[in-house]
């Protein structure tokens, strides 16, 4: 038995492949306090044999990153080098704001501390830590109360000895990692980042995996950010690989349902409950390493996922110059939207309920009854600091997210070179199918799918996801690329012995600031011709680091596609729904209930775990592979 776990901010989605091909998948509220009680609670509720493997997105070192909840660390750098992440870059993130908030900083200046040493960027050791400072710097760090430490010296890259000399010495002062173990690769400031956000969320990753382990007595691994799973002792040691790790199932199973609908190019649509992410699939998994999360680099190989604070729990709000405003701030799982009868504030989930667009009493197969008093209370006090009525209103805080997302989509489309025109709509997450046709329609799209068990994707992404490492090192000269791959591929056999592996490199021309990740085996020009529009095959290029991507394929589970739920579904009454500016009598189905035969909108779907409304104008059907397609 495998089963896959996607901890959300409002929900935790659990999805479950059986030994005989029965799959099940149910949704627990989430419990951002002890996120590890909700799992274990689950797994009991499944019963699973000891030997059941468990694949789970985690949002544990996100949210400390996030909520700055982390460990106290402290950084180690070279001496001349401790105010490193504090100065980061010069470049600025918005340009024409002459007065920028202060940014948030991981750990204070007070906890990053200088050690004489030097290695060159060749190589060579030019000097080593003398003993006595590192038996002076330990001290430094007892007095300080220090629970996580943070190590990278220049160059470390390169020649990692100074490094292991003083993570030797500190072995036992608490979490401890190095920059050339987490990103091995040139560029002092990103790496710095990368490393202290490794050790800031360590400690607490470390615990909550131990506490999953011992509690569920089953193996577990946890999803990358890059797609693929590692164990969990590997993610004890670089969490940093995880932060992106419940969007990333999603990316995953989207992309596998648009393979099963013959489908070749998509824009995945995940909104859940905190927020929404998109990416773009064109037959391959899209991968960055250069990445931002908060503000903060991460140099790490991610799948290119773009992030906005807009899902069905993001609260609506008038601001200081009468606009309205929704999100980036969450109801979250405590207390919630309105509706779930704990909230107070007017969130996105609460306007559908008032547009009737939720079906209160169908809502998670009828578990959970939603109160549509409580969100309409809610939504008229936007209502009235607009100066609207409350259907207007709600209409509008819908609006406003839809603003937010497309905003989203344009940014993994329209500024990667791609028409959003020439792709589907992959609409996922609790509350993706509710806005894909009118996102699509901004957008010029012609067709939307939205999976089957759409509500938990992610969490299905996670059971068809293979295992992954991904290994760099960076490179001074020619004549070091070819023994730096089979380095590399020495440790991925030893750490994997079943892996099949891919080499690539970060290539660019001779003085160029930024490079490609490109296959081995590619072509650097035209790959640059085709992302920036030109390339210049007559100048010199060079090699700045090469990659080595092992992959073990895991055995894909069978999922009966077109099953049944095993119940003959009773006829819904159709339902007044707010749609094009006024109410209409709109249809309202079980999602079984749909079949291979075209239907015409509007339409409200009803599923377990999510919703999907087509607008007028849309043919909709289930296809063959258990999709549901609409088409413009």
């Amino acid at each position: 038995m495998r089963i896959g776990i996607d901890t959300g901010g409002t929900f935790t989605d659990f999805v479950v492949v059986r030994d005989n091909g029965v799959i099940e998948s149910f949704k627990l509220r989430s419990n951002p306090a002890s996120p590890a009680s909700v799992i274990l609670e689950g797994l009991r509720r499944i019963a699973a044999p000891a030997k059941s493997e468990v694949v789970h997105g985690s949002t544990v070192a996100t949210n400390a990153l996030l909520e700055r909840k982390g460990a106290r660390t402290a950084l180690i750098a070279t001496q001349g080098f401790t105010e490193l992440v504090h100065i980061g870059r010069q470049n600025r993130a918005q340009l024409y704001n002459l007065t920028p908030r202060p940014r948030r900083h991981l750990i204070p200046a007070a906890l990053c501390f200088g050690v004489p040493e030097r290695t060159y960027f060749d190589g060579t050791v030019a000097q080593r830590p003398a003993r006595i400072e590192l038996m002076r710097l330990r001290q430094k760090l007892r007095r300080a109360g220090v629970e996580s430490v943070a190590i990278c010296f220049l160059h470390s890259y390169a020649n990692a000895e100074n490094e292991r000399a003083l993570a030797q010495l500190l072995e036992n002062e608490g979490y401890i990692c190095c920059s050339h173990d987490v990103t091995p690769e040139f560029r002092e400031y990103e790496r710095a980042s990368t490393t202290l956000i490794n050790a800031y969320v360590g400690p607490l990753m470390d615990a909550y995996l131990a506490q999953l382990e011992r509690g569920s007595r089953h193996p577990v691994s946890i999803l990358q950010s890059n797609g693929g799973f590692i164990t969990a002792s590997e993610a004890r040691r670089h969490p940093v690989r995880t932060i992106l790790s419940g969007p990333a199932g999603g990316v995953v199973g989207a992309a596998a349902a648009a393979r099963w609908s013959g489908i070749s190019g998509a824009l995945t649509f995940d909104m859940g409950g905190t927020s929404t992410d998109v990416s773009l699939w064109e037959g391959k998994l899209h991968l960055t390493t250069e990445a931002f999360v908060d503000g903060f680099p991460v140099r790490v190989p991610m799948l290119d996922i773009h992030t906005v604070g807009a899902g069905g729990g993001s609260i609506a709000r008038v601001d200081e110059g009468g606009l309205l405003r929704v999100g980036p701030e969450s109801a979250g799982a405590d207390p919630g939207p309105a509706c779930y009868g704990t909230g107070d504030q007017a969130t996105v989930t609460d306007a559908h309920v008032v547009l009737g667009r939720i079906a209160p009493d169908k809502f998670l197969g009828g578990e959970m009854l939603i109160d549509a008093t409580r969100a309409g209370k809610a939504v008229d006090r936007i209502a009235r600091a607009l100066s609207l009525d409350r259907n207007a209103a709600a209409a509008g805080i819908l609006r406003v997210a839809n603003s937010n997302m497309e905003r989203a989509i344009r940014v993994v489309s329209v500024e990667r070179g791609r028409d959003p025109r020439d792709f589907a709509l992959v609409a996922f997450g609790g509350c993706g199918g509710l806005h894909a046709c009118e996102m699509a329609e901004e957008l010029g799209i012609r067709i939307v799918v939205v999976p089957r068990d759409a509500g938990a994707l992610s969490a299905v992404g996670m059971l068809l996801a293979d295992r992954v490492r991904d290994y760099s090192a960076g490179v001074v000269e020619a004549s070091q690329i070819e023994p730096s791959f089979a380095t590399l591929e020495r440790a991925g056999r030893k750490d994997m012995p079943a892996a099949s592996f891919e080499r690539l490199a970060d290539l660019r021309y001779v003085g160029q600031s930024y490079e490609l990740t490109i296959p081995w085996s590619a072509s650097f020009h035209q790959e640059h011709q085709r992302i920036y529009g030109y390339s210049d095959p007559a100048r010199p290029t060079e090699v700045v680091t090469v990659r080595v991507r092992a992959v073990v394929p895991t055995h894909q589970p069978r999922f009966d596609r077109n099953r049944s739920s095993g119940r003959t579904p009773d006829h819904l009454a159709p339902r007044r729904i707010f749609t094009g500016g006024q109410f209409r009598t709109t249809s309202v189905f079980y999602r079984e209930q749909i079949s291979q035969r075209k239907r015409r909108g509007p339409a409200l779907i009803v599923d377990y775990g999510a919703t999907t409304l087509v607008l007028g104008g849309w043919q909709f059907l289930v296809d063959r592979s258990g999709n549901l397609i609409a088409r413009r």
